[in-house]
């Protein structure tokens, strides 16, 4: 589409999109197909927070990813992606996990993965999770328990050796998939951990990110606006 012309005396305003030059091969799965079976099967990534829908905030964690898969039914998003589903659907995240790294397109050595209902997730959280995954398999966010939440990065070389000896993906849990990995946990920052289970969960998260969020969040808006001209 064609840019607005400034209004007469006005300057241009110019905004960087800040990549990350050192993610080279990190391709993105973000699983949006669950049942949200405890929010009446409504679709969570077409609820809204902030003026966005949850999809759009989660592929703007994304930022960094040369290219990303979506694991759950097609729409449309703001940004270029490719998307597939597990077989049969419904199948849990470790199905849905294999099959956006089956489908991804591009060589990647390093891929991250996230569910749709962690809308405060950024590409500053990504970010940190590729630093401490560097030279062990993975890593993964965890709350304020302690607790693995589903967002991190693995190395799919690591994913390959452990999948050859599962057997049917189709409701396993993601503790068993990652049982035998070596795998480093960074503890997430403000509302990063929080994930979107009940209309509560939906209601009770900040309306104003925490400082280091709405800076991630304005650019990847501005990167949004970039890769949808």
């Amino acid at each position: 589409h064609a840019p607005s012309l400034p209004a007469r005396g006005q300057r241009w305003e110019t905004r960087q999109v800040d990549l990350d030059p050192a993610a080279a091969a990190f391709g993105g799965v973000l699983l949006t197909g669950g049942t949200a079976a405890r929010m009446d099967g409504t679709d969570k990534g077409s609820l809204e927070l902030d003026g966005r829908t949850l999809l759009d905030r989660c592929l703007g964690a994304f930022l960094d990813a040369g290219e990303v898969v979506v694991v759950g039914p097609s729409t449309v998003t703001a940004r270029p992606v490719t998307f597939t589903r597990e077989d049969p659907p419904f199948g849990g995240p470790v199905a849905g996990l294999l099959a956006g790294v089956d489908a991804l397109l591009g060589p990647t050595a390093l891929v991250g993965v996230l569910a749709v209902d962690m809308p405060q997730v950024t590409a500053g959280t990504f970010r940190r999770l590729r630093e401490a995954a560097d030279g062990r398999d993975g890593a993964f966010l965890t709350d304020d328990d302690g607790r693995r939440q589903l967002c991190g990065v693995l190395a799919v070389t690591a994913l390959a050796r452990v999948r050859r000896d599962l057997g049917p993906p189709h409701g396993m849990a993601m503790r068993t998939l990652l049982a035998d990995l070596d795998l480093a946990t960074v503890a997430g920052l403000g509302e990063e951990s929080r994930d979107v289970d009940t209309w509560a969960d939906l209601r009770d998260l900040t309306t104003q990110p925490a400082t280091h969020m709405a800076a991630d969040t304005c650019t990847e808006q501005a990167n949004d606006e970039r890769l949808a001209e």
